[in-house]
């Protein structure tokens, strides 16, 4: 079992920057691992992949060249650095892994989720 634990949300201003992190209970290099957000009302949200094994990385339209993920395979934490924080950024976010192939930043489908961290950007 995948245990997965994020933290970093935090109450922002628009154009601010966030670091959120995820603790892992296993080894993560082998795992296709996201971060997956979602909004009050609205439906969940790929966010950024990484791909397992390698530093390959995929962004949803939205955040490309906002946000960055990144994998520390020492600490078995994955992390996403957000900046330009805009006030559709507002959503808990989760982390979310699989131990099969990432099918692409579109979709939601993992085997194991996170509890979530709640970001919120004000204009």
């Amino acid at each position: 079992q995948v245990q997965l634990v994020e933290s970093g949300g935090d109450s922002v201003q628009a154009g601010g920057s966030l670091r959120l992190s995820c603790a892992a209970s296993v080894f993560i290099n082998s795992y296709c691992i996201a971060w997956i957000r979602q909004a009050p009302g609205k439906k969940r949200e790929g966010v950024a992949i990484i791909y397992p094994g390698s530093s390959a990385t995929s962004y949803a339209d939205s955040v490309k060249g906002r946000f960055t993920i990144s994998r520390d395979n020492t600490k078995n934490s994955l992390y996403l650095q957000m900046n330009s924080l805009k006030p559709e950024d507002t959503a808990m976010y989760y982390c979310a892994a699989k131990d099969t192939y990432c099918s692409g930043v579109a979709s939601v489908t993992y085997s194991y989720w996170g509890q979530g961290t709640q970001v919120t950007v004000s204009s």
